[in-house]
C-alpha cells in the first residue's frame, strides 16, 4: 500500500491522538504545512476507503480512529515491499539480516527478546 505524505502525518497524528475530527486534525498538521480543512476531509475519507481508520458520526462531523495499530502496519508495510522485490521463502529474513547490521546493541538485544517471545507464544499455542 502506497500512501502520501500527508496520510502517513494524518495516521502518526491519530496514531498519538487516538481519535480526531477533521477540525482537528487540520488544526495540528496545518501550523506545519499549511493547507486547507477541505484536504485533511479528503485525505481522512482516502485513509477511512482503504481501511486504515474508522468513523463514527459525532454530531456533523466524523471522529476518525486508527484501525490498524502502529506496528502492525509497519509490519504490513515490510511484507508487502519484500513481496515485491524477493521471490523465495527466505527473502523476508534476508532482508531484515541486511537493515539488522544498523540496530544497535540494545536494539539488537530487544529484537533477541521479542523473537524468543513469539516461539514461546507459538509452543504454547501448538504453531509451528
Amino acid at each position: 500500500m502506497r500512501l502520501g505524505d500527508l496520510e502517513k502525518q494524518v495516521l502518526q497524528y491519530l496514531w498519538n491522538a487516538d481519535s480526531a475530527d477533521a477540525k482537528q486534525v487540520h488544526a495540528q498538521l496545518s501550523k506545519a504545512r499549511g493547507g486547507s480543512l477541505n484536504t485533511i476531509q479528503s485525505t481522512l475519507d482516502r485513509l477511512f476507503k482503504k481501511g486504515l481508520l474508522t468513523r463514527e458520526k459525532q454530531g456533523h462531523a466524523f471522529q476518525y480512529r486508527p484501525a490498524v495499530e502502529r506496528y502492525a502496519f509497519v509490519g504490513q508495510l515490510i511484507q508487502d515491499v519484500t513481496r515485491e522485490f524477493v521471490d523465495d521463502d527466505n527473502g523476508l529474513v534476508a532482508a531484515f539480516t541486511s537493515i539488522s547490521s544498523d540496530l544497535s546493541e540494545s536494539q539488537l538485544a530487544q529484537l533477541e527478546q521479542l523473537i524468543e517471545a513469539q516461539k514461546a507464544k507459538r509452543q504454547q499455542g501448538g504453531d509451528a
